[in-house]
Parts: C-alpha cells; sequence; structure tokens
C-alpha cells in the first residue's frame, strides 16, 4: 500500500504479508472448540466447579469479579470468561506430582525439560529440598522447613531478600511485604519490575498515582482507544469486547504495534455470538508499524500535527498543566523528517492517527510490555501522558492513561506495598504500626537483586509465586546469580524451570501452596483498573497432599522470627484480620475493614480521575519533554562472526505465544501468527530474502550473550527490519540494556545478528 497517501491509511498496516497458517480473525470457532474439548473431557466437571466459583480469574488482570459469580465482571456484565482462563484453570487442577517423581528424576534430567512440559508435570503436593551436593529433591518436613527458613532469614537483613509474582493474594503480599520490612529488609522485588516499572514511575512523576486512571465504567464512555506495544488479542481477550463495542458506536481504535496481529485487525468475541464470533469484529480503524522502540518520536509527531492543526487543549493546559510549553516547543522544533526517519511511520499516518485523536470526544490511551520494555521506557510513557494532556484526556468521564496489566494481581502486590519504591503514606502507616523507622537502605528490584546475588551479596531469597531465573534474560548469568545464594525458597503450585535451574548454593527448598479457588479464607486481588475483588473460600482436588496456604507458612515464620512483634502473627492466619490491617495502612484501602461483612467489591479510592485534580505537590500534572532514541544497531563484526558471514542485523522483539501466560507455555505453538512450534523468528519476507533467507529454512540467531541454532524462518506481517521471538527461550542469548529510572530491561528491542 502507499503509506504516503492520506486516503490510503487504514486498518490494515503496510507490513501486512500474513503466511499462510496465519487465521484470517483472531479468537472465532477455535476459542469454542478449545472449550468444547474441555468441557467434555475427564477434568469437566472439575473445571466448570472452578469457572463457577466466586473467584477472580487465574490470568490477566482484565479478569472478572468474584463476589458477582465466575463469569461476570465489576460491571456485572456476563460471559467474562476466556480461553486463557480455561488454560490457567486446566493447569491447576491436573493430578498431583507422583510420590516417588522427585526419587527418580535427577535434576540433571529435569534440566531438559521444556516449560511446558515442566508445567504439564502435574501440581505440587509435598515440599522437597535440594541439599548441597545432591542430584535429587527428596521430601521434606515442615518443622524441618521451618528451622532452616528460620536461620536462613536471620542473616543481616541487607543480604534477605524476596520475589513474587501476581499469582497470590493481597493477603499474602502485604504480609510478605511486612515481614521483610519488620526485618529490616527493603529487598521486594517483584515481577513488575521486570514489565510495567516504567509505568509506574513516569506516572507517579506526571499525576501522582502510579496506576490507570481509568475504570471500566469510565472506558466504556471512550470515543477512541490508541493501545500501543500491547497484544490484547492474545494476552487480555476480556479487554477485547470493550474495543468491540467502542467500533460498534462509532468509535475510533488506532493499534500502535511493529507486529500485525490478527487479532487486533479482527477478532471473534464468543460474548456476541451472532454478530462476532464467526464474522469476526473489527479492532483497528488505524495500524501503525512503527520500528521497535521509537514510540516517543511517533507520538512527538502526533503533538506535532495536533499543534499545527489548532487541535491542542491550550486553556486545559494552562489551568492543570507544568511544563507544557516545553513539549509543545519540542513537538514544533522537530522536522517530519526526523520524526519519520526515527519511527518509520509515514507523515500521512501519523497525521491520520493524530486527526481521529484530537477529533474524538474522549480518548483512552492503553499500553503495555511494548512501550515499557525499552531502554528509554519511562521516556515512551511520558510520550504517551503528554499527548493525552495536550488534548484534556485526563480528567475526565471516558478518557484517560491506561497501563494494561497482563497478571491477575500483580498490580495488587504494588499496591501492599511490595516496591523497591514505598509510597510515603504506606511508610509512615507502617512506621507507626512498628513505632520506629523503616529501613533506609535502598531495595533491590529484580535485575539489581540479579546482579547483588551474582557479586554475593545476597543470602537468602524467598519466592511467593513467578518463575525468576526464566524471566530475566542472560539465562546463563541468572542460574549463576542464583547459584551463588545459600538458601532459596519457592512457594509454588507447579513446577516450572526455575525450580531446576534457579538452584541454591545449599539448600533449595520448593513448598507446595493453595492456588486463589482452593484457600479456607477468603482473600482479595485487584484489577488493573484498580477494582478490588473477593474471593470466596475452597477447596482443593489434591485430597491425599501436603499442601500449605500461603498465608498460613508466611505468618508462621514471620511468627518464629519476631514473635508477636508488631502484630500476633498467628492471628493473621485468619485473612480477616490481614485485612483489617490492610485498612488501616494502605490509602485507598479503607473498605477492606468491612468487606467480610459487607461482600462489597470496591474501587481504589483516589486512583480514578474524572475531573483534572491532581494528586500532586502542586495539583497539576507535570509534563516531560521525552528525548528522541538513538536506534542505531551494531554492525554484524560485533556478534563475533566472521567478515564473510552473510546475515542480517535485526532488532528482535521477545514475546509471548498464543498459548502461554507470563513463562508458563500452554501449547509449543502459534496459530495466529502462522509459528508451528517455540524455535522459530518471525521475520519479514524483504529483510529475509535480502540475506538469501529462506521461509521455513533454519537459521543461527546470535545475541550479545550466545545464540540459538536451528530456528525455523516464518516469513509474517512484521515491519522491516524488526523480527519476533518468544521467551523465556530466547532469554538465553542476550544481556539486554536497562532502563535506569526503572529498572526494566528492554527486551524488545534486542539486537540479534541472523545468519544461515
Amino acid at each position: 500500500m502507499d503509506t504516503q497517501s492520506p486516503q490510503n491509511v487504514q486498518k490494515y498496516p503496510p507490513f501486512n504479508e500474513k503466511n499462510a497458517e496465519t487465521p484470517d480473525i483472531g479468537g472465532g470457532l477455535p476459542v469454542i472448540e478449545y472449550w468444547a474439548e474441555h468441557t467434555l473431557s475427564p477434568e469437566g466437571p472439575k473445571l466448570w466447579k472452578t469457572l463457577l466459583h466466586h473467584s477472580a480469574c487465574l490470568s490477566c488482570s482484565w479478569g472478572t469479579s468474584g463476589q458477582k459469580g465466575g463469569f461476570t465482571n465489576e460491571e456485572g456484565e456476563k460471559l467474562q470468561r476466556c480461553m486463557k482462563s480455561v488454560e490457567a484453570i486446566s493447569a491447576e487442577i491436573k493430578p498431583p506430582i507422583n510420590k516417588h517423581f522427585f526419587e527418580q528424576i535427577s535434576i540433571s534430567d529435569l534440566q531438559r525439560l521444556t516449560s511446558l512440559e515442566a508445567d504439564r508435570l502435574g501440581r505440587l503436593s509435598y515440599p522437597v529440598i535440594l541439599r548441597e551436593g545432591k542430584s535429587h529433591y527428596e521430601r521434606i518436613s515442615w518443622e524441618e522447613i521451618y528451622n532452616i527458613s528460620e536461620n536462613a532469614f536471620r542473616k543481616t537483613p541487607e543480604r534477605v531478600a524476596s520475589y513474587s509474582s501476581g499469582r497470590s493474594s493481597n493477603e499474602a503480599a502485604f504480609l510478605l511485604q511486612l515481614m521483610m520490612r519488620t526485618l529490616g529488609s527493603n529487598n521486594l522485588a517483584d515481577c513488575s519490575d521486570l514489565c510495567h516499572a516504567p509505568s509506574t514511575t513516569a506516572l507517579n512523576q506526571m499525576f501522582g498515582t502510579r496506576t490507570s486512571v481509568v475504570s471500566l465504567e469510565n472506558l466504556k464512555k471512550a470515543d477512541c482507544v490508541v493501545l500501543a506495544g500491547a497484544n490484547s488479542s492474545y494476552n487480555h481477550p476480556r479487554f477485547m469486547n470493550e474495543l468491540i463495542k467502542i467500533r460498534d458506536r462509532g468509535g475510533k481504535i488506532i493499534v500502535i504495534n511493529p507486529v500485525m496481529e490478527i487479532g487486533l485487525v479482527k477478532f471473534g468475541s464468543p460474548a456476541f455470538p451472532v454478530k462476532s464470533l464467526i464474522p469476526g469484529s473489527d479492532i483497528a480503524s488505524l495500524y501503525l508499524q512503527p520500528i521497535p522502540g521509537s514510540d516517543t518520536a511517533l507520538f512527538v509527531g502526533i503533538q506535532k500535527y495536533l499543534s499545527e492543526k489548532g487541535l491542542i487543549k491550550q486553556d486545559y493546559l494552562q489551568a492543570y498543566t507544568e511544563e507544557w510549553e516545553a513539549i509543545l516547543e519540542q513537538a514544533k522544533s522537530t522536522s517530519w523528517e526526523t520524526i519519520t526517519s526515527i519511527c518509520g511511520v509515514s507523515q500521512a499516518e501519523i497525521e491520520a492517527a493524530a486527526t481521529i485523536i484530537g477529533t474524538s470526544p474522549c480518548v483512552v490511551f492503553a499500553w503495555a510490555m511494548g512501550i515499557t520494555q525499552h531502554d528509554n521506557g519511562v521516556d515512551n510513557v511520558y510520550s504517551i501522558a503528554n499527548t493525552a494532556l495536550i488534548t484534556g484526556n485526563v480528567g475526565k468521564e471516558g478518557a484517560g492513561v491506561m497501563p494494561v496489566r497482563g497478571h491477575s494481581n500483580v498490580q495488587g502486590f504494588g499496591s501492599m506495598g511490595v516496591t523497591v519504591k514505598l509510597k510515603k503514606e504506606i511508610q509512615e502507616a507502617l512506621e507507626k504500626l512498628l513505632g520506629r523507622s523503616l529501613s533506609r537502605v535502598q531495595g533491590y528490584e529484580t535485575r539489581s537483586l540479579i546482579e547483588a546475588a551474582d557479586a554475593g551479596k545476597v543470602d537468602t531469597l524467598i519466592c511467593v509465586g513467578g518463575n525468576l531465573y526464566g524471566a530475566n534474560p542472560d539465562s546463563k548469568g541468572a542460574k549463576r546469580a542464583l547459584g551463588n545464594i545459600e538458601t532459596i525458597i519457592y512457594l509454588a503450585t507447579k513446577p516450572n524451570i526455575g525450580h531446576f535451574h534457579g538452584l541454591a548454593q545449599k539448600n533449595t527448598i520448593i513448598i507446595p501452596v493453595l492456588n486463589r479457588f482452593e484457600n479456607p479464607h477468603k482473600t482479595t486481588v485487584e484489577s488493573g483498573n484498580n477494582f478490588v475483588r473477593l474471593n470466596d473460600e475452597g477447596e482443593t482436588h489434591l485430597t491425599d497432599s501436603d499442601l500449605i496456604p500461603e498465608v498460613v507458612f508466611l505468618t508462621e515464620l514471620a511468627h518464629r522470627l519476631h514473635g508477636e512483634y508488631p502484630v500476633n502473627w498467628r492471628k493473621l492466619q485468619d485473612t480477616r484480620y490481614v485485612r483489617q490491617l490492610i485498612a488501616e495502612t494502605i490509602p485507598g484501602f479503607e473498605k477492606m475493614a468491612v468487606i467480610d461483612d459487607t461482600k462489597e467489591e470496591f474501587t481504589i479510592g483516589g486512583r480514578i480521575l474524572t475531573e483534572p485534580k491532581f494528586p500532586t505537590p502542586s495539583g497539576k500534572a507535570k509534563m516531560f519533554v521525552t528525548p528522541l532514541p538513538n536506534l542505531s544497531l551494531p554492525k554484524k563484526e560485533e556478534f563475533g562472526v566472521s567478515q564473510t558471514q552473510q546475515g542480517l542485523v535485526l532488532a528482535l522483539m521477545t514475546g509471548r505465544s498464543y498459548s502461554q501466560h507470563n513463562t508458563v507455555v500452554y501449547k509449543i505453538g502459534d496459530q495466529y501468527r502462522g509459528m508451528p512450534h517455540r524455535n522459530c523468528i518471525l521475520m519479514n519476507r524483504i529483510d529475509a530474502e535480502s540475506a538469501d533467507i529462506k521461509e521455513h529454512q533454519n537459521v543461527t540467531v546470535q545475541g550479545n550473550a550466545g545464540k540459538m541454532e536451528n530456528v525455523e524462518v516464518i516469513y509474517g506481517a512484521v515491519r522491516q527490519g524488526a523480527a519476533l521471538m518468544f521467551y523465556p527461550e530466547v532469554n538465553a542469548i542476550f544481556h539486554p540494556k536497562v532502563e535506569k529510572r526503572s529498572g526494566t530491561p528492554a527486551y524488545k528491542r534486542v539486537p540479534v545478528f541472523v545468519y544461515g
């Protein structure tokens, strides 16, 4: 298509060549077929019992309500389950791992398993330990676990650390941070450090809040959504229903993604069986494919055209923002040639996007990892929020900025204080509870935790969920770093590759825990739109097992470490009392004090902005100039290959496949992209042919920390100069740049050399 001609700007972007295996729509009948297959399988009754349980979805943070039923969201809408829900539940209701499994299978054999194979082993149902010098995990008693754990946590506070994921509850998160801070340690790394930390950093500086300022109710009032660096058709399918409804009422969707994801062009939703499921619903009104990492240039271009056409809300900027003049001056003084050469998007396309944004009454700006996982990720978020502000789209109904979270309670962990950047209000409340000051020693976020461990500065690590080894880049380096830690304790429902590669120097303990719908006490989680969901009690199908609720383990360990200071820890095994503590210490969570009696799920106070009053020192939003990035790639010689080696250097994006949740892989292939297995690279045909690389040819992909061989080339709708491979596998080959303000690695722009 001729992208220089405005009338030709449309939902199909310029790099739109699909391969023969790619379907015409995302979602659709294959989703129904998947549900039917699992419904009719032996696990069907357990699956539906769990789907109907009053608990929030295990998958993304879009998800479902707890108290309104398993298929209902906070607005009372039905049919709010997706295939990812079924995949997550199906994995959790698997039979237990054989009681003699770990006696029979050595660590060296376990290390040969893929992520999919590890997940399919079944549920963990008894605690095990790998002792120094041993080749097998072995069963361990709870008393020995507590003795080892207590001794491990009595180390110097700065040498004790935790890592967590959004799999668990707010109650477990609050207890974890309280136990750690009572010890005097601020080393509370979290999986969000690897994903949305640039969002929380930028939003806090600009608006005085670290989360979405848009509720589900307000999203429904939007006339336009700008969706940047997110593949919601894979990772947040319930969000797709809202996009479909916006399009149905005449609204616009602007998609910004270097890959043409077919589900963001057209998506068939089972929630609308007649009008959407089979024909598919149009999603993108306009689809832009920038060079990975160039988003600041793209948004400065949008700002430039808005200014040129008088679509700036000058009165709004003067009344409600600071430093706005510098933003407009940057846009004015930056040439179109500079903008288009950096981002790779034509002026006509940028003008089309700006026109839609500037003429839409209410615009929501949403984004995910494609924006944040760059070495200028904070600037990327600034640039999006600047664009929202200059059009007056923050602080009113139907508009705002909305980072799209990919894990069901990852935001809740941050709210509970599991962060190295603790809010002042929470710090003061905790100091009042403790009767003393908290430690002022800077804590380790996830990447600095790995670096500290590599330097021999960490003795003890507790991991509440997650896969610290698998989620980190430079797998060899991560394995080496974790191997320097004396004791690692993993709390998990299922095995993952981190349990087999992320091994401690002396003692590696895996503790099997109950999941969200199995806990004997009520728990809560938080959605990405600041809604607190209440999960009912449940029971596990693992009848002959030796599992423990996370809350019970954390409170018992804390009791052994702290006695009854500053709280009666054992009393907190009843999560009702944890919620009362949360209500007293976490701003916006006051309703937690009575949620057991009222059963009232609620939106956290002070976060949804429907008027332009901001919780900043000045009461105004602060805007930041965004330097344009230098996106040069290294020469092939820098990869250690010979001068005569034919190939090409590309900007590689790492991402999830269709059937994958974080590092957990449910299927080896990706039907949406036509990628049949995990060892593939999605390339633009023109790039491949320029290096004499054929489709389905096996190539070597060389990064700065290693290489992957026999990688199958798949031609697809990715822009020239870029490529895509699946993580966690591809993490092994690169040691990335890191966003210095947030600590997030640049997973979405990894220089690689591809050769046959």
